[in-house]
């Protein structure tokens, strides 16, 4: 039989590494179990905090509307809604939000993204937005349908030099030169392209080509999902020439107004980027203008542009003062054609130009316009309709359906 004889100083020396080790186990163990009770502590602190100070309505940061609390049904609860709305609503609420964004958004940009939030990071300091998912969704798919019938029923009275459809294609398509490497911007020429193939013929403007066209100049903001008003201005030229507009000869000037905007892709993601200036449109010979907002005569004005906003975040509602339902503008210059356009905010720095070539233009909004747009278009007097949005902002519309009505 062979045996072993362990010497004692062996074993001493076995027993001493494993009361260490043990003693070292338990001491890491007691440190994650302190850690983990600060942890829950400081989340447990900050939810609370969250849901007794005073609930925020909008985000003057992000230029939005934040969620509140929803309020607690049976069949909210049972659905699955209420759990879906507590969470937005802690999320929207959390106390020190923005810091906690810009923390992430620092963060995630020291390790080398490129994309955050659905932001790409562009060259020439670019933020430009992905818009994922937006062209695939449901409704998406359903918009293209309800265009498709509002376009023939508008066409059995509008001819094609009257009648235009334009979806401006956004940043992410035009500007994909300037996206990170392997980023994939195709889904919205591909969504783009199927409108245009359900419209009646002559009515679809493309301004996928003019604006490509113009790619090196600053027709898009670095910081906020706009085009810019030179942007506007070429998609106006390609209207004109559409329309049978006549144009006028000398130069367009474009005033410079602000040079310090910040806009909501950046407050997305809390942070600065370099800063973008805002331009305005003067005609060279002055027009006199009525601006009728709402219908309410008490809202009458004179003037396009709210400086007031230029010393605020959404500088860009310095165009009209923001989003209404309807803007009736009676210009004074001759002309015996009328314009409904019905867009989003795209329109804003858009319809200026407008304005030399019609005599009466109405700027209709359907997320805050209440009315039928059938009795607009059959009492409005209108000799040309056109329909402006920008191609995101259209696909995930839920209003569209408004055209119908």
């Amino acid at each position: 039989m062979l045996s072993i004889r362990v010497p004692a100083r062996a074993i001493g020396a076995g027993s001493l590494f494993k009361e260490n080790f043990m003693a070292s186990f338990s001491m890491n163990r007691y440190q994650a179990v302190n850690l983990a009770a600060v942890f829950l502590i400081l989340l447990g602190s900050l939810t609370i905090a969250t849901l007794i100070k005073p609930q925020d309505q909008i985000s003057e940061v992000e230029n939005r509307t934040l969620k509140t609390r929803p309020k607690l049904t049976f069949s909210s609860l049972i659905s699955g809604e209420f759990a879906e709305d507590y969470e937005a609503y802690l999320s929207d609420q959390f106390i020190g939000r923005n810091k906690w964004i810009t923390f992430r958004t620092g963060f995630e940009r020291a390790i080398g993204k490129t994309e955050i939030s659905d932001v790409f990071f562009a060259k020439d300091d670019y933020l430009i937005e992905k818009h994922s998912g937006v062209f695939s969704g449901e409704t998406a798919a359903s918009n293209i349908t309800i265009l498709s019938e509002f376009a023939r029923k508008v066409s059995s009275r509008f001819d094609s030099q009257h009648f235009t459809v334009m979806l401006v294609p956004n940043a992410v398509d035009i500007l994909r030169d300037k996206l990170p490497y392997l980023a994939d911007p195709y889904d919205e020429e591909i969504y783009l392209d199927r409108i245009s193939q359900v419209l009646p013929e002559g009515v679809w403007l493309d301004l996928s080509s003019v604006l490509r066209a113009h790619k090196e100049e600053e027709i898009y903001y670095r910081t906020d999902h706009h085009w810019k008003t030179l942007g506007a201005f070429w998609a106006f030229r390609a209207f004109q020439k559409k329309a049978g507009l006549p144009i006028p000869e000398g130069e367009v000037r474009l005033i410079r107004v602000s040079g310090n905007f910040q806009g909501t892709i950046a407050s997305k993601l809390a942070i600065n980027g370099k800063a973008d200036s805002i331009e305005r449109y003067d005609p060279n010979v002055p027009l006199k203008l009525k601006l009728v907002y709402n219908e309410d005569p008490d809202t009458v004005r004179d003037s396009i542009y709210d400086a007031s906003f230029l010393e605020k975040k959404d500088k860009y509602s310095y165009f009209y003062g923001g989003n209404f339902g309807r803007v009736r503008a009676d210009i004074e210059n001759g002309s015996d054609r009328r314009l409904l356009i019905l867009k989003d905010s795209y329109a804003h720095c858009f319809v200026p130009f407008s304005y030399d070539c019609f005599s009466r233009v109405d700027m209709v909004d359907l997320r805050y316009y209440i009315n039928r747009i059938s009795d607009l278009i059959e009492n409005g007097g209108y000799t040309d309709i056109c329909l402006l949005y920008n191609a995101a902002g259209f696909a995930g519309d839920t209003s569209i359906a408004r055209l119908l009505t």
